[in-house]
């Protein structure tokens, strides 16, 4: 038995989910697109070369295989899912990844500072405020609100 509480709510979601166009805004798609591509490529270098994940005078031990076989498939699974949810056009779980794909880049962004490695920290910024804005774009709300998640 359905309430007129939950008839409102779902009427209120259906007006919602209209606002929102089918079809991705280009840029979104263009960055998706691309971030996926970027973390394939991470991941089959972390798979196939770990040496290029440290300093060259560095050693490869097996503890750093071990790690670059976790960071391949970290990698790898985001690489194909994000252009995978938005092939599949669904809004709510590419939203989903999109901010835990830019929740990553933050953290790292702190490893990077930690081990001193600031060439690369404002790239990996706005890669992750960028991951942000493009869930919200998706989503029709930032992550921090109620309405991105419904």
């Amino acid at each position: 038995m359905t309430t007129i509480r939950d008839n409102d709510q779902q009427q209120a979601h259906s007006e919602f989910a209209a606002d929102k166009p089918s079809v991705f805004p280009i840029w979104v798609r263009v960055f998706v697109a691309a971030g996926g591509l970027l973390m394939l490529v991470g991941g089959l270098i972390a798979m196939l070369k770990p040496s290029m994940l440290i300093a060259p005078h560095d050693q490869i031990t097996n503890g750093v295989k071990i790690y670059a076989g976790y960071v391949a498939a970290r990698n790898l699974a985001l690489g194909l899912f994000l252009p995978l949810l938005m092939a599949l056009r669904s809004r709510r779980a590419l939203g989903s990844m999109m901010v835990l794909v830019g929740f990553i880049q933050i953290l790292d962004v702190i490893m990077d500072c930690v081990e001193g490695r600031w060439a690369i920290v404002p790239g990996v910024i706005v890669l992750g405020v960028l991951y942000f804005i493009a869930a919200a774009r998706v989503s029709g709300a930032p992550f921090w609100r109620r309405e991105s998640w419904a």
